[in-house]
């Protein structure tokens, strides 16, 4: 039985994990979760769960919790995360943190040869680079995409020749705005950017998806798993969220994954290693009452995010690591009010064109430029509402 290790289980990924875990609770143990601070869920998951023995609260007290649970061993802050690892002997990190918070958890796991089942886009944004290095030095320990894109890429490459690869095409549903101009998005407020057309997420993903950041992130991630030429990268607008990605031959025919809008769909793949697993309690896709499939070119003057994205891909180093911070403090900013929507790219823009490249970054680098670049465009953030 696999022993798993669950970062951030009160979100949306968290709580589709949960469910999983419990439909094949023969194959796998959770004997470790990590919250933010979601009190509520985290009883209602310890309850669901006897076999957890570990806890992490990183913004929430946790002597109250001592209390009522002695038999389970608590830590604290994002420091406890990677306490929270150590001490649970787990076989699989599921790394389902939002933010740069993380990378750290991610290579502290790799670098002890334990397995990560990673939905963190910030990892390899931020530190591709790193991750990549690590991998190629304890080749006895795997990672595995949870995103439903990466997931579907990984699908459509099983059993491929990479040169028998024309391009990779990363499928986008273009966020709650994706029927506005430029001009048209002036104005727009969160709970307009919460809309989105095909998924249930979290707040701050939800808005990068808005802005397309999302996708951008999805670009980077894929050049590090997949290790294609980021020219042979490529997004197309899907209105549907059907199609989840394709690839396409040298004889342009091609491979596409096809399923539900339903996370536990690419998790389930994770969690097995890559393998299918029947799940009759997930929702499957009725081809014969789908209808019609629409697609879409990109407008890059309409997401300028996804040229941010592939800069960093080209000039490496730490400036996905800049672009990650720059845009969560834009995001963050624009979920409390303190900034106008169409003003994140001009800001994530303006902090990676200051910033000085730091080749082949270690952790610490990547610790370092993220807390500065945060609060530079913090500092941009201020300029504009004076």
């Amino acid at each position: 039985m696999k022993k798993i290790c669950l970062l951030g289980a009160s979100g949306s990924i968290g709580k589709s994990t949960c469910d999983i875990l419990k439909k094949f609770n023969n194959s796998f143990e959770l004997v470790a979760v990590s919250i933010n601070k979601s009190v509520d869920i985290l009883e209602s998951i310890i309850l669901q769960f006897p076999s957890i023995k570990s806890v992490c609260v990183c913004n929430a007290p946790i002597i109250e919790l001592q209390k009522k649970y002695p038999r389970i061993t608590f830590f604290t802050k994002e420091d406890g995360l990677i306490d929270l690892i150590a001490n649970s002997s787990c076989d699989m990190v599921v790394n389902a943190l939002v933010g740069f918070v993380g990378l750290k958890p991610t290579v502290y796991a790799l670098e002890h040869d334990i397995d990560v089942a990673l939905a963190n886009k910030e990892t390899l944004v931020a530190g591709g680079e790193l991750i990549n290095d690590i991998l190629d030095k304890h080749h006895s320990v795997h990672l595995y995409p949870i995103d439903s894109e990466h997931v579907a890429l990984a699908k459509c490459l099983m059993h491929k020749n990479h040169k028998d690869v024309k391009r990779l095409i990363i499928t986008a549903s273009g966020g709650a705005f994706r029927d506005l101009t430029r001009e048209e998005l002036k104005g727009v407020t969160l709970q307009d950017a919460l809309k989105h057309p095909s998924w249930s997420m979290g707040e701050k993903i939800t808005v990068d998806s808005a802005t397309m950041v999302n996708k951008g992130f999805e670009i980077i991630e894929a050049y590090y798993l997949f290790n294609f030429e980021e020219n042979k990268i490529d997004v197309l607008l899907h209105d549907e969220s059907v199609i989840h990605s394709l690839v396409e031959m040298n004889d342009h025919s091609y491979v596409a994954d096809l399923g539900p809008a339903d996370m536990r769909i690419p998790i389930s793949f994770a969690l097995f290693e890559k393998e299918y697993q029947k799940n009759d309690t997930l929702p499957s896709l009725d081809l014969s009452l789908l209808g019609s499939l629409h697609f879409r070119k990109l407008d890059l003057k309409r997401y300028p995010a996804l040229e941010l994205a592939r800069r960093c891909i080209k000039e490496k180093g730490t400036l996905g690591c800049v672009m990650n911070a720059a845009n969560e403090a834009c995001n963050l900013a624009f979920r409390k009010g303190e900034l106008e929507f169409d003003k994140i790219e001009e800001i994530i823009k303006k902090v990676m064109d200051e910033h000085r490249i730091i080749d082949h970054p270690t952790l610490l680098d990547l610790i370092y430029v993220n807390n500065q670049a945060y609060q530079e465009a913090i500092n941009y953030i201020k300029e504009l509402k004076k």
